[in-house]
């Protein structure tokens, strides 16, 4: 499994339905698991900055990872990106190989 870190912006209109945040959150990770089974969370956090969320999490590949996306721009995101990231130890062992 790969791990990536899927950054999310909301629209205008989901951001200003703060007392619903809970529900509108529970509904898209219920989705998420519905339609990405193999995806595994590992944390998700309230951003004060340009993206409004981060959610940490595994995925088998690419494909799932862009679904995940996919899945927060239909629900309400203006900008949602999945970045893959890579565990330190292995960074400095492609380092030694450049």
């Amino acid at each position: 499994m790969r791990t990536f870190f899927l950054m999310t912006k909301l629209s205008p209109e989901v951001s200003k339905q703060v007392r619903n945040r809970a529900k509108i959150g529970r509904a898209w990770l219920a989705e998420v698991k519905k339609k990405c089974p193999k995806v595994k969370f590992k944390g998700h956090y309230a951003l004060l900055g340009p993206y409004d969320f981060v959610d940490i999490y595994e995925a088998p590949n690419e494909e799932e990872a862009a679904k995940v996306s996919m899945i927060s721009l239909a629900n309400g995101a203006v900008q949602a990106e999945s970045w893959t990231a890579i565990p330190y130890k292995k960074f400095l062992k492609l380092t030694s190989e450049v």
